[in-house]
């Protein structure tokens, strides 16, 4: 059973930057899709970036190029750089896997707990 843990979201201003990090573990093969979703309060949820085993990167129109996707493979954690973050960022964000890179959440059957994050104006 593959386990995820995130870490690192808070509150910061708007044009500030934080990292998540999630941390993977009961798998003995590495999923072939990680990445990370987000959800607001009232919103679906909402792919923010994926990463699959052939180093292909996806990034939702409103992230690209603020967002970075990155991952350590020696300490089984998946990174999502932040910067110029934005008031409409703000929401939870979910570290994800599965064998398929995709924007349909129902196709990634792990998720972790979650990390706020919430981005004042």
């Amino acid at each position: 059973q593959v386990q995820l843990v995130e870490s690192g979201g808070g509150s910061v201003q708007a044009g500030g930057s934080l990292r998540l990090s999630c941390v993977a573990s009961g798998y003995t093969s590495r999923p072939i899709c990680m990445g990370w979703f987000r959800q607001a309060p009232g919103k679906e949820r909402e792919r923010v970036a994926t990463l699959s085993t052939y180093r292909i990167t996806r990034y939702a129109d409103s992230v690209n190029g603020r967002f970075t996707i990155s991952d350590d493979n020696a300490k089984n954690t998946l990174y999502l750089q932040m910067n110029t973050l934005k008031p409409e960022d703000t929401a939870m964000y979910y570290c994800v896997a599965g064998q398929i890179c995709s924007s349909d959440p129902v196709l990634f059957p792990y998720w972790g707990q979650g990390t706020q994050v919430t981005v004042s104006a």
